[in-house]
């Protein structure tokens, strides 16, 4: 009934007929602290802060997992990436050999607006993989020379420009559509053999960059070549305006997805040294002017008032050598939450979640409100005016009143929290968090580019009642239980004080899952 109302209050509004163009910029590794308008005074995002003074700033968003794929995963499908491949789960990054992570027949959010006559564009980080093929392991891979297929024009994109994996890993070169950009038939793409020499050896970069995989392939050497890090997030941009400025006179979803901020952090020689953090808070700038870029060609082509633009991230930020140089010149990544990306406590996963769309959203507007990725599928449903089968819809939740109304009521259902560990695989319900284990169930290590856990926790002088000297007490409670209402900071385990809504919390997870 709720929905027949308000797909009547749509229709009144002209929304139904008058159906507005949807871009999402998904950014990567973008913690919860690492924006002006969430508390960042150590690096200046004028374009990303706009957005939230002229639409709605989410204080409860969230990534449905911690991990890149999986949430990539989440935002597309609508479904939970515990459940991805038959119930096997996408749980981690996804590796250069492996195919697409995606069953070609799951309804996307692309389909949705693919459906509707809309034009559709992914550009950017892909990283749910390409073909139907899996390459053998560490050493190997997909067969590059071949067209990339099935990939994101078989999941409702008429046209995807990025990159195949992710900025730390290879192969170091573009796609569009199904192919390389560059590629030569009489110079594939092979791997190298062990011992092999790289024929086109990358830059070396600063140790301040936080790293990245060696390229393990020869050959494609024109291809390789239009690969240069420095430019990747302007060619992003390019594309993405030239490719609005193509549509412009139909409707269109554009789905941008950047490499900013994930490591290796290397912005554009015009953004380094612009920040008061290092190569971090210069990442970061690069990605405000990008979205800048993207504002203006909207504003340029007249096309701002009946557009929603939605910026997030894919999970929190990590604490490498770039979040740990950023955290030594005073700034919290993750702002006053506790943990990182790939772990369950909300430094994972509660990410900025900004909603411009000046013909429905009311500018300067904050919301408490519990919003997920997860949830955008059957939410962009609902704005074009289509009805999805649970089937479909899955995990997603129609949060269209969020966006543009004011409940008094939390509109939101029970929400699972995906990290990279299924172990502690968690439950949101209203203010309250349950952690069926010990600590994060991300990554636990004391130093270098995986510095994250406990260890991390103590280093940077954040309490928890669990931890003490980097490591989980040995009389910690077997699980845990968090009100995000009255301590955000998780400081306090309750799962020794709160019995009953324990056993409440672990039955509604059993129950959902």
């Amino acid at each position: 009934m709720k929905y027949v109302i308000l797909m009547l209050a749509l229709s009144i509004l002209g929304w139904a007929n008058d159906r507005p163009n949807v871009v999402i910029i998904y950014a990567d590794d973008l913690g919860y602290g690492d924006v002006g308008c969430y508390g960042a005074t150590k690096v200046r995002t004028p374009n990303i802060d706009q957005l939230a003074e002229t639409g709605r700033r989410f204080t409860d968003g969230h990534s449905a997992s911690s991990v890149c794929s999986p949430s990539r995963y989440a935002l597309l499908t609508g479904e939970y990436p515990y459940k991805a491949k038959g119930g096997r789960g996408l749980w981690g990054p996804c590796a250069w050999w492996l195919p697409l992570q995606i069953d070609t027949n799951k309804t996307t959010i692309a389909d949705v607006f693919q459906d509707q006559g809309y034009a559709t564009a992914c550009i950017g980080k892909w990283h749910l993989g390409f073909g139907d093929k899996a390459g053998k392991g560490f050493k190997d891979s997909i067969d590059w020379n071949q067209p990339l297929r099935p990939g994101p024009q078989d999941l409702g994109f008429d046209y995807y420009f990025g990159m195949p994996i992710v900025n730390s890993n290879p192969p170091y070169v573009y796609v569009e559509n199904e192919t390389i950009v560059g590629l030569d038939s009489a110079d594939p793409l092979l791997m190298r053999e062990p011992g092999e020499p790289d024929d086109l050896p990358m830059p070396t970069l600063p140790p301040e960059a936080s790293g990245r995989y060696p390229n393990f392939y020869k050959g494609a050497k024109k291809a390789r070549s239009l690969f240069i890090e420095e430019e990747v997030a302007t060619k992003f941009t390019e594309k993405s305006v030239e490719w609005i400025n193509q549509h412009k006179e139909e409707p269109f979803f554009l789905y941008l997805a950047t490499t900013n901020i994930h490591h290796p952090f290397t912005p554009h020689p015009r953004f380094k040294g612009t920040s008061d953090i290092g190569l971090y808070g210069d990442a970061i700038h690069e990605l405000d002017w990008m979205v800048g870029e993207i504002v203006n060609a909207l504003d340029v082509n007249g096309l701002t008032e009946n557009t929603l633009i939605i910026f997030t991230s894919d999970n929190g930020g990590m604490f490498n050598r770039g979040g740990q140089d950023a955290w030594k010149a005073g700034h919290a990544q993750n702002g006053e939450l506790l943990g990182y990306k790939f772990g369950v406590w909300e430094g994972g996963h509660r990410v900025p979640f900004i909603a411009k769309w000046p013909k429905a959203i009311p500018a300067g507007s904050v919301s408490d409100q519990l919003i997920a990725n997860v949830d955008l599928l059957a939410t962009m449903a609902a704005i074009t005016g289509q009805t999805l089968t649970k089937e479909q819809s899955s995990d997603s939740e129609n949060l269209l009143e969020v966006l543009t109304g004011t409940p008094t009521e939390e509109v939101r259902g029970p929400l699972i929290l995906c990290p990279s560990k299924g172990t502690h695989l968690s439950l949101r319900h209203g203010k309250w968090v349950y952690i069926p284990n010990q600590g994060g169930g991300g990554w636990d290590s004391s130093e270098g580019h995986v510095f994250s856990g406990p260890p991390a926790i103590s280093f940077m002088g954040r309490k928890n009642s669990d931890i003490e000297n980097g490591a989980i007490k040995p009389n910690a409670p077997a699980a845990q239980l968090y009100n995000v209402d009255s301590d955000l900071a998780q400081t306090e385990n309750l799962y020794l004080t709160f019995p009953d809504k324990v056993a409440e919390m672990k039955e509604t997870l059993k129950r959902i899952k």
